[in-house]
């Protein structure tokens, strides 16, 4: 097969004050930057994304892939119209481009929402579809955060979603992806799709531990020869659009098999509603437990920062949990990664081993910022610096060549915050090993994130206490004020 490949990612959390710019898409940062045609390949490869799966796959089977236009951008705000448009209008003229195509596979996300579409994803696939008709397979990999429309089930051919958070399958998924792509093509393919009532908090969508472990083992097993693919989207809850929550969907050859599966799963989710609480820590409930039980030698003791997660739509930059473990005097603490490039540009100047007074955290450009949050004002010493561009080396981001901007390690009686100047989600130890600091020789590690850390931090911690600090990516989704969410009843 000749199948063009692209891909646009954006997970939008509508309550979020910072919207993703067109300068987000472009610039690199985890992941690549904006990039088009024949660099595409190289800008992918060795990287934990569905991209760079999907190619592996189609060239181990012969195929020739037709690059066309990939970018993503941190989590954020809604997409500007001049964003959306924009690349959008890059895929489709890199399509029009092309001829004799066989498939077209993109690389979604999901949840995209932009400042004139709530569908971002789905509106994408009508257009692309409406370019190469409807008898050439449309293939698209989804985020396992997706909140999927009809729209989006309607104009692809098939989605296939990754099956992890943390997300460590994300080249797999590519991989899977491909592999669907060869089943579907040529053959009559059937859809069916549930979704639950109901929404699922982030930190309880983690598949490290039940239900979801056992709702996935459950999810691969359905899949057979008739049932192409089988997906279980927990949906991503911050978001104020029609279709937010979550969705099992599936793709085969025997409607009556497919939907019986498909109905498997949804009541298997439906009746572990309750297991899918919330629980979270207050910052007093954290400092409790902090001097309550010290963390044991080489297993610290983490707090996940979760709701200024920047991987959620948070800024990276709330100051609340840190003032309040300075002020205690906590000892032996690593934060990170805070957004601040003009504090990591005044350590710059600085230089190591000096001792300025320094505001750090509550930036948050022209956003408006979070209610109640303000710098801390302290006397740090520049431990360590670095550029930022560093690879990453956790299961999560494994193969990302971060570009982070200039990047500081600040102290402040024995607590230690890694400062960027880019946002980014503390999900890999290579991010605090680039500024010298080891994570495991800590006694408390706050990290701004919800999940995805487990994947690097996990087999290091002694426990794990989700705190619900101020922040834009609100962990009870019971607390946001939806005006158009549209979930069936029961």
């Amino acid at each position: 097969m000749r199948i063009a490949v692209g891909g646009f990612q954006h997970e939008t959390n509508t309550f979020a004050p910072q919207p993703a710019t067109l300068a987000d898409f472009i610039a690199p940062d985890a992941w690549p930057g904006l990039t088009r045609g024949p660099e595409l390949l190289d800008a992918v490869r060795g990287i934990n994304l569905p991209a760079a799966g999907f190619i592996d796959e189609a060239h181990a089977g012969g195929h020739t892939i037709v690059p066309l236009t990939w970018c993503s951008a941190t989590p954020s705000g809604r997409v500007t119209r001049e964003a959306y448009e924009h690349v959008a209008q890059l895929l489709i003229d890199d399509l029009r481009a092309q001829r004799h195509l066989d498939a077209v596979y993109l690389d979604l996300h999901g949840a995209m929402v932009a400042e004139h579409i709530d569908d971002g994803d789905g509106e994408l696939l009508r257009r692309i579809r409406s370019l190469v008709g409807p008898e050439l397979p449309v293939i698209a990999s989804l985020d396992f955060h997706a909140n999927v429309s009809e729209q989006m089930l309607e104009q692809a051919s098939a989605l296939v979603a990754y099956r992890t958070y943390p997300h460590v399958d994300m080249a797999a998924t590519g991989e899977r992806a491909m592999r669907c792509l060869a089943r579907i093509r040529g053959n009559a393919v059937v859809r069916s799709m549930r979704q639950p009532p109901f929404l699922i908090p982030l930190t309880s969508q983690c598949t490290l531990i039940e239900p979801l472990a056992s709702i996935f083992e459950e999810v691969a097993r359905e899949e057979n020869p008739s049932a192409y693919s089988l997906n279980f989207t927990p949906g991503f809850p911050a978001a104020d659009v029609a279709e937010c929550g979550p969705s099992i969907f599936g793709y085969g050859s025997e409607p009556a098999r497919l939907a019986d599966a498909v109905e498997r799963i949804t009541e298997r989710v439906i009746q572990c509603e309750h297991e899918f609480a919330l629980e979270v820590f207050s910052i007093d409930d954290v400092l409790r437990e902090v001097s309550r039980a010290p963390a044991p030698r080489g297993r610290p003791l983490i707090l996940a920062d979760t709701q200024d997660n920047p991987g959620g739509g948070g800024t990276a930059s709330t100051t609340s949990l840190l003032k309040a473990l300075i002020e205690r005097r906590v000892s032996r603490v690593l934060a990170g990664v805070i957004c601040d490039p003009q504090a990591a540009g005044r350590a710059h100047e600085a230089g190591i081993g000096a001792t300025i007074e320094l505001e750090v955290g509550a930036f948050f450009g022209d956003s408006g910022g979070v209610a109640g949050e303000t710098p801390i004002r302290d006397r740090f010493t520049v431990a360590a610096l670095g550029d930022g561009r560093f690879v990453a080396t956790g299961p999560f981001y494994l193969g990302s060549r971060m570009e982070l901007g200039p990047m500081a390690l600040l102290r402040t009686g024995d607590v230690f915050i890694v400062v960027a100047s880019r946002k980014q989600q503390a999900a890999d130890q290579a991010m605090f090993r680039h500024l010298g600091a080891e994570p495991a020789e800590f006694s408390v590690l706050a990290l701004k994130s919800s999940v995805h850390f487990r994947a690097d931090f996990g087999p290091i911690a002694s426990r794990v206490l989700v705190v619900e600090a101020p922040g834009p990516n609100t962990a009870d989704p019971s607390k946001l004020p939806f005006t158009k969410i549209r979930r069936p009843h029961r």
